[in-house]
């Protein structure tokens, strides 16, 4: 089974302040050209998106540097809402060492992760987190989550969509386009199960 875990681009969700994304048609066969042919306008980290490390880490990796490996693979599917606590981390973590999908993490609800649960999760060496939120922490304080996080070398995966997946082991992939030198990028993520 394949579970689509994207956000349509054009009605996608957007973090507070950013730009929405824009298409504009330049060419289109109703009007007689060859083709039809849309421009795109979007911040990288619009709808479904990963952040690199150089997002809020100066000398961090950025997309195009980021191994393919931390996007495609085994991961496990956890269900909170809620701030999310240390205890919280270390009970996914542990969930997902039984189902031997520890290194690509997803926890589906509207859960806001706590410093103290990214510290679990950093120390678990990671290699992705994703959530369904557009941002990781607070919305309206994001960095100190995202330090930690990204400070640790882990991949985050915002703005995905889990209402189809239920808590489990899945085989994830949601590779990035390879935006070279940028922060973050959209991506069409699914998973197999």
């Amino acid at each position: 089974m394949l579970i689509d875990i994207s956000q349509e681009v054009r009605s996608c969700r957007v973090f507070p302040g950013d730009l929405p994304p824009t298409c504009q048609r330049v060419l289109s066969i109703e009007n007689g050209d060859v083709c039809n042919l849309t421009n795109i306008s979007m911040c990288a980290h619009n709808g479904t998106h990963i952040d690199a490390p150089y997002h809020f880490i100066p000398d961090g990796k950025t997309v195009d540097q980021i191994d393919l490996t931390a996007f495609v693979g085994d991961c496990y599917v956890a269900r909170r809402d809620g701030n999310l606590t240390a205890k919280d981390a270390a009970e996914i973590m542990q969930a997902a060492r039984q189902q031997d999908a520890a290194e690509r993490v997803l926890i589906a609800g509207k859960a806001v992760m706590t410093p103290e649960a990214a510290c679990v999760f950093a120390e678990a060496r990671l290699l992705l987190i994703g959530n369904e939120s557009q941002t990781f922490g607070p919305e309206d304080a994001p960095e100190t989550v995202h330090r930690i996080l990204l400070g640790a070398g882990i991949v985050l995966l915002e703005g995905i969509v889990l209402t189809d997946a239920a808590e489990g082991r899945y085989f994830l992939s949601a590779a990035p386009l390879n935006l070279g030198g940028c922060d973050g990028a959209p991506c069409r993520a699914y998973l197999i199960r």
